[in-house]
């Protein structure tokens, strides 16, 4: 004949280790967008800082990272 009240221990334990093996909350699985957003900016930042200046690349440079560093920090704020 089966034993029931001891499965009921084993079940507890089970759970238990399941939670602990889930890995990463889903928080960390949704992922960072301050990357994302960092790139865009670069990309944004290229192209106002070589229409703005005709291709002088001391200011194209300039823009680049300029919108990275903004691009970064407005991604930080949105992961918040």
């Amino acid at each position: 004949m089966a034993r029931s009240h001891h499965r009921k221990k084993h079940k507890e334990h089970l759970r238990q280790y399941q939670h602990s093996q889930e890995g990463p909350s889903a928080e960390s699985k949704k992922g960072k967008i301050s990357g994302t957003i960092a790139i865009v900016g670069v990309i944004l930042g290229l192209a106002v800082g070589y229409f703005a200046t005709d291709g002088n690349l001391t200011w194209v440079a300039f823009g680049a990272v300029a919108g990275g560093i903004i691009g970064f920090l407005s991604g930080r704020y949105l992961d918040r």
